[in-house]
């Protein structure tokens, strides 16, 4: 991991660190002033639902204008939303805050896997600089939370929001010397393609459902667990442990896949991830311990933890060079409505099957997809419409 790299997953890290310890301390802060779970519900939402309609036109900004433009806009749209939460810290300001965080840090994602991807030369640099770049959300995730506790705890909401404020400003002084790359010209034609039609390539929609599937189970595990640990009675510190456990999983095997990705390949790693998730799903709900969640736990992080970095390498491989925003854009609306609308299905199928029967539904589901991974091979890594 060269130098340049190690700055833009620090910028990466404060940036998305911001939003991390926001989406922990603004619903607090809306509990502690009486606001009912119903309300916190869609203050956690509106993280996630800018990025639903940002992420396109996020993606063609970034193709026009490359990396630092993006980056810039996107910090200060999170100093603006963190300082109003300091300046005012009332649910309906939190609620403008959560919006503009989140579609910072979304806006500043696309811009960064896309620079990091033409930098990339080659499929094996892809798969090392994915995995490396796919640290700073799990570190970032960790840090943001955990520093805001313990100011929270120590000097108050409005400290806290101050230094979510800050933490953004030092994401521009990492990427304000990154070197832009040439702009892509792209192919003269008689009109300018629009974003969906890179969803007719059969290549690219069976890439988006495998990311699909296996980012519903990401949302299926964070939901249910603490659900079903609460139905057998774990305390909060029980279940916490084991959603940290895969947490640590899922950092631990990316932080190991730049050292061995010149042996994987993408298809064979998301098409094992997928009949991995599912086996584990069958299980879960059939342990009778917490030790033996854990344990599931533990190898379901390492599963789901492999897949963005192979996700993304494929997706820089199959769509033009020209235009890696929009397909990014792509893959961050479909994550992000997924987000929004899933606990909602989860929690009605919950009340219906039950929640070991969200388990297994998820798990029958995603097993059955695993021949979209399968089916991403057919070209034997020769993929017509991207980089060789």
């Amino acid at each position: 991991m060269n130098a340049e790299l190690a700055r833009l997953i620090l910028a990466q890290i404060c940036l998305h660190a911001c939003m991390a310890a926001m989406r922990m301390a603004a619903p607090l802060l809306a509990l502690k002033q009486g606001y009912s779970a119903a309300a916190v519900g869609v203050l956690l939402a509106l993280f996630a639902l800018t990025q639903v309609f940002l992420a396109l036109p996020a993606g063609r900004f970034a193709d026009r204008h490359g990396l630092r433009r993006p980056i810039g806009y996107s910090v200060v749209a999170a100093v603006v939303g963190a300082g109003l939460a300091v300046a005012f810290p009332v649910f309906p300001v939190l609620c403008l805050s959560a919006l503009l965080t989140g579609g910072a840090t979304g806006a500043a994602v696309i811009s960064l896997q896309r620079h990091v991807g033409r930098v990339a030369e080659g499929p094996l640099q892809l798969k090392q600089i994915f995995s490396w770049l796919s640290i700073g959300p799990a570190v970032s995730n960790f840090v943001g939370p955990f520093a805001a506790g313990l100011l929270i705890d120590h000097a108050g909401f409005r400290v806290a929001f101050f230094l979510m404020a800050v933490l953004p400003l030092a994401s521009w002084f990492l990427v304000r010397r990154t070197r832009e790359l040439p702009p892509v010209i792209a192919a003269s034609g008689a009109t300018r393609p629009k974003a969906w039609d890179l969803l007719r390539e059969p290549m690219f929609r069976r890439l988006m459902l495998v990311n699909w599937f296996l980012a519903s189970c990401w949302d299926v595990h964070t939901f249910v667990v603490p659900v079903l640990g609460f139905e057998r009675g774990l305390s909060a510190s029980v279940i916490g442990s084991i959603l940290g456990a895969f947490a640590i999983a899922a950092t631990v095997i990316r932080v190991a896949m730049p050292s061995v990705a010149a042996h994987l390949r993408e298809w064979a790693v998301l098409a094992g991830a997928m009949l991995v998730t599912a086996a584990l799903f069958g299980v879960y709900p059939l342990m009778p311990s917490a030790l033996a969640m854990g344990v599931c736990s533990v190898l379901l992080g390492l599963a789901l933890g492999a897949v963005q970095p192979m996700v993304m390498s494929m997706l820089h491989q199959i769509t033009p060079e020209a235009r890696h925003g929009e397909a990014l854009g792509l893959r961050m609306m479909a994550i992000n409505t997924s987000s929004v609308l899933m606990p909602m299905l989860f929690g009605s199928a919950g009340a219906l099957i039950g929640i070991a029967g969200v388990f297994w539904a998820t798990g029958a589901v995603v097993g059955a997809g695993s021949r979209m991974a399968w089916l991403l091979r057919e070209n034997g890594g020769n993929f017509p419409t991207g980089r060789p």
